[in-house]
């Protein structure tokens, strides 16, 4: 390839899963990550939210995340996330809750809802106390039993994701979306050689070797580092601001110490001084 395409960026992510074109690309890898959750793998599947590059392009806030029903309707969300933050946990389950929750209209019954599945690639790692790259949520009591079979959310960090021998689907995608910037396509490696990583192959290429598609990568890749920036300088001054609040805090509670000691000691004295006058008169 002309030049290296990180697959993490949001348009090329997109435009691997989310295009009409791609559409079996989305179905191995919903079938490849969700291998142990599905009774019977996904046949088909409906892109609610198709990847449109004229689009995409033309409006900064573009919805970037893959949206899709398979042929029993259990709903699908995934997502790509650059950089993580301590908020991130509680956009996921609000972001699974309303695709979950979406699916009745007035007046329909529970017993309508399907699966909703959120798949979750970070780039960055969320979990700083723990080394597995995989981590599946679902609703569970105390016990491990299960509330519902209604699906859940899989989150799966990529930077910590370091198996050198491939033996599995999902580590293939995983693999892929660590590593494609350094792939080439003239010299593909083995476990590259699969008819879907050739696909995917061709979709980075497709923005390598245009120039319009590469200048329109170079600049969404620019403007998501300008938002991690941005977000990274407002994430610190939320931090530091919390720190003050916590400082003040304290010298609140010290200076409340202090003026009930002083009150104390302002008390004990006017008592002495009464027993001091009171011994004086007899």
């Amino acid at each position: 390839m002309r030049h290296a395409i990180d697959p993490k960026i949001d348009c090329v992510f997109k435009a691997l899963l989310g295009a009409e074109e791609n559409r079996n690309l989305l179905i191995h890898f919903l079938n490849a990550l969700l291998a142990q959750e599905l009774i019977e793998p996904i046949v088909s599947v409906d892109i609610l939210n198709p990847y449109n590059d004229k689009e995409f392009f033309s409006d900064k806030l573009s919805v970037v995340d893959v949206k899709a029903q398979d042929q029993h309707e259990r709903l699908y969300q995934i997502e790509i996330q650059l950089s993580s933050y301590r908020h991130l946990p509680a956009r996921m389950i609000y972001n699974w809750a309303d695709i979950y929750s979406q699916q009745l209209k007035s007046g329909q019954d529970y017993g309508l809802l399907k699966p909703a599945y959120a798949i979750w690639l970070l780039s960055d790692n969320l979990l700083t106390d723990d080394n597995q790259y995989a981590h599946h949520y679902k609703l569970r009591d105390e016990n491990g039993k299960l509330l519902t079979q209604h699906g859940g959310i899989w989150l799966l960090e990529l930077t910590k994701f370091n198996v050198k021998h491939i033996e599995s689907e999902e580590q293939r995608w995983l693999k892929f979306f660590k590593t494609g910037e350094q792939l080439n396509d003239d010299a593909l490696p083995d476990w590259m050689t699969t008819e879907e990583m050739k696909q995917a192959m061709n979709t980075l290429s497709r923005f390598s070797e245009k120039e319009r598609e590469y200048f329109q990568y170079q600049a969404r890749q620019e403007y998501l580092r300008e938002q991690r920036a941005i977000k990274n300088e407002h994430e610190q001054t939320a931090q530091q601001l919390e720190q003050t609040s916590q400082q003040l805090e304290q010298v609140v509670h010290q200076l409340e110490q202090a003026a009930k000691e002083l009150q104390q000691s302002k008390f004990l004295a006017e008592e002495a001084q009464k027993r001091e006058q009171e011994a004086q008169k007899t």
